[in-house]
């Protein structure tokens, strides 16, 4: 039976693919019961393939999110799907942090070049041309 209050039922436990959408990790509930009908998601250690799989408090999830595996503890089970710093509480990210990355992969990453290296650009093109007498400004 329904709580009026909060509108929780009075069971323990809640859908695998439903605290996922709770919880933000994915965008809609679909997704989320084709990430456990796919087999992806561990409820403490053991493979779940069905999206009706109930789940409690303190059950370890692990499953894939973009290119990192995410491992998290559940803290609640909630009853709606709120905002963000509400469905933060649902749970406790296990995972270590990421190492910080050296500035070199950063610089990389971000596009920037060192002055010299690969193609010049326009600017330094036009410049280049000024220097050899090749261009003129109307």
């Amino acid at each position: 039976m329904k709580n009026r209050t909060t509108g929780s039922q009075n069971n323990s436990s809640i859908r695998l693919d439903k605290w996922l959408w709770y919880a933000r990790f994915l965008k809609s509930r679909t997704l989320a019961s084709h990430l456990c009908v796919a087999g992806r998601v561990r409820i403490n250690r053991k493979r779940i393939d069905k999206a009706h799989s109930p789940i409690k408090i303190g059950d370890i999830l692990t499953f894939p999110q973009a290119k990192r595996i995410r491992v998290v503890r559940v803290v609640s089970l909630g009853v709606r799907r709120g905002p963000a710093s509400e469905a933060a509480t649902l749970y406790e990210d296990l995972e270590p942090p990421e190492p910080q990355a050296p500035t070199q992969l950063i610089v990389e990453a971000s596009g920037l070049h060192d002055p010299g290296k690969g193609r010049p650009t326009k600017y330094d093109r036009r410049a280049l041309e000024r220097l050899k007498g090749r261009y003129s400004v109307r």
